[in-house]
C-alpha cells in the first residue's frame, strides 16, 4: 500500500511538473512553412495560410483623437499640426462585448500593418477593438508622452495607461463587459508593464494579457537589431548602394513577373523568384527599417524637449521647413546613441542618478519577474528563431511562465502572426 502511495505521488508530481512547461510546438505539426527567420519576418505567412477575416468595409470603426498635452499646441513646430492630438481607431459591436486594446511595435502608428490584422482578427470573434500607437511612435511621442523620451518601460506604461482612461472617458456609453490586453514586439513589454500598473490603478482589471514575441532584454533586442545594419552585403561597393540593390531586384522581379502588384504577399512571392534576397539582404533590410525607426524617436525626443542634439534648439521650423537635413542627421544616430545621449541623462535627472546596468534591468521583463510569474491571466507566445531574442532569453521566459509560455519552432520575429494556427491559439488564449 505505501509503495502504491509513493508510486501515486510520484506521477502525480510528474504531471504537475508536465503542467508547468512551456508548450513547445514540434516544427512538423506546426507546419508553417518559412523556416528562414529573416524571411519569415519580412514576408510573414503565405496568403492561403492566413485565418479569412471581414473587409474594412465590413466593420464598424471610427478613428478619434484625444487632446493630451495642450501644451504641445503651443510647443511644436506648425508641420507637427498634425500629431498634437492623439488619433486611436476604434471597432465597436453592436452589443455588449469585451473590449481588448492592441499596442503597437516599436514606431509603429495604431494603423500598422500586423495592428490591422489584429483588430480584424478579433473584430471577427465578437469584440471591442481600440487600436493604440507605440509610445515609441512620433505621434503618441508628440501627443501623449509627458516627457518624449520612451524607453523607460515603467514611464512608457503609466502614458499608455492615460491613453487607455481617456479611450474609455471617451466612449462612456460603449457596453463593455470584460477587457483585454494585447501587444506584440515591444507593445508586448509595453503590455506586461501596463497590467502590472493596473494591479494597482484597477481601472480596468484585465481578465486576460497576451504578449506577442516581446523582448526579454530590451537592450539586447536594440543590440540585436542595430548588428543587423552592419551586415556586409554582397553587391555593395561605392557605386552601388543598398537601396539601388534592392530596387534593382524588384524591378527585375516585377519585369519577369509582367505587372506591378504592390501588396502584402509581395515579399513572399519576391522570395520565392529568382530575384529573392539574400539572408544578408535582408538582414540589412529588417535592420534598416529598425534604424529609421531609431532616427524618428532620437528626432522627434530631441525637438519636443529642444535638446539640440539633432535640430538647434531655436532653428525655425515652418510647414515648408525641409527635415531631410536632420533625418540625416539622426540616422547617423543608432538606438545606443538615443539611450546614451538622450534617456539616460532624463532618467538619471529624474532618479537622482543610477547605472546603466540599472536601467537594463528595469527597462525589461526580468524587472516583472515576481509578477509575471505569480499572474495567471498573462501569456507569451514567442518564436525560437525570433532575431530580438538573445542568450538566456528563452530560458527566462520558460522558468518565469511556465505553461503559459508557447514557443513555435519558427517564424522569425512577428512573421507567423497572421498564420491560421497562431491566430486560433491567440483566439483560445482569450476564450479560455
Amino acid at each position: 500500500m505505501l509503495r502504491s502511495l509513493r508510486f501515486a505521488a510520484l506521477i502525480g508530481g510528474l504531471i504537475l511538473s508536465a503542467s508547468a512547461l512551456a508548450a513547445d510546438i514540434d516544427a512538423v505539426s506546426y507546419g508553417y512553412p518559412l523556416t528562414n527567420p529573416f524571411e519569415a519576418t519580412l514576408a510573414t505567412t503565405p496568403p492561403e495560410l492566413r485565418p479569412e477575416l471581414p473587409s474594412d468595409d465590413a466593420i464598424h470603426q471610427s478613428d478619434y483623437t484625444l487632446t493630451l498635452r495642450p501644451e504641445r499646441d503651443f510647443n511644436l513646430p506648425d508641420n507637427f499640426w498634425a500629431v498634437k492630438k492623439l488619433t486611436y481607431r476604434m471597432a465597436t459591436q453592436d452589443h455588449a462585448a469585451p473590449l481588448i486594446f492592441l499596442i503597437a511595435g516599436t514606431g509603429a502608428r495604431f494603423d500598422s500593418s500586423i495592428n490591422e490584422y489584429l483588430k480584424k482578427l478579433y473584430y471577427k470573434a465578437g469584440y471591442h477593438v481600440v487600436q493604440l500607437s507605440s509610445p515609441t511612435s512620433f505621434d503618441f511621442m508628440s501627443a501623449a508622452s509627458r516627457f518624449a523620451t520612451p524607453g523607460v518601460s515603467q514611464e512608457d506604461a503609466e502614458d499608455m495607461y492615460r491613453v487607455m482612461q481617456a479611450v474609455r472617458a471617451q466612449n462612456p456609453r460603449l457596453p463593455i463587459t470584460d477587457y483585454y490586453l494585447t501587444g506584440y514586439s515591444l507593445g508586448g513589454l509595453d503590455a506586461a508593464f501596463v497590467s502590472k500598473l493596473d494591479e494597482t490603478r484597477r481601472s480596468f482589471n484585465f481578465k486576460k494579457v497576451l504578449l506577442l514575441n516581446p523582448p526579454v532584454n530590451l537592450y539586447t533586442s536594440i543590440t540585436n537589431l542595430d548588428k543587423l545594419v552592419q551586415t556586409e552585403v554582397k553587391g555593395i561597393n561605392n557605386s552601388t548602394t543598398f537601396y539601388e540593390l534592392v530596387l534593382n531586384k524588384l524591378t527585375r522581379y516585377f519585369q519577369q513577373k509582367g505587372y506591378i502588384d504592390l501588396n502584402d504577399a509581395l515579399v513572399y512571392d519576391l522570395q520565392q523568384s529568382k530575384q529573392h534576397l539574400t539572408n544578408e539582404q535582408m538582414a540589412m533590410l529588417i535592420g534598416t527599417s529598425f534604424r529609421f525607426s531609431a532616427a524618428d524617436i532620437a528626432f522627434t525626443s530631441d525637438l519636443i524637449n529642444r535638446r539640440g542634439l539633432i535640430t538647434p534648439p531655436k532653428f525655425p521650423i515652418t510647414e515648408g521647413t525641409s527635415l531631410t537635413p536632420f533625418l540625416k542627421r539622426a540616422l547617423q544616430c543608432d538606438f545606443d546613441c538615443y539611450l546614451t545621449e538622450q534617456v539616460i541623462p532624463m532618467w538619471r535627472a529624474r532618479t537622482d542618478g543610477g547605472s546603466i546596468l540599472q536601467l537594463i534591468d528595469q527597462v525589461s521583463l526580468y524587472a516583472l519577474k515576481d509578477y509575471l510569474h505569480d499572474s495567471p491571466k498573462i501569456a507569451v507566445m514567442h518564436n525560437a528563431d525570433d532575431v530580438i531574442l538573445g542568450p538566456g532569453d528563452l530560458g527566462f521566459l520558460r522558468k518565469t511562465f511556465g505553461d503559459r509560455l508557447t514557443v513555435y519552432p519558427h517564424g522569425g520575429h512577428c512573421g507567423n502572426l497572421n498564420y491560421r494556427v497562431n491566430a486560433d491559439a491567440m483566439l483560445e488564449f482569450f476564450r479560455g
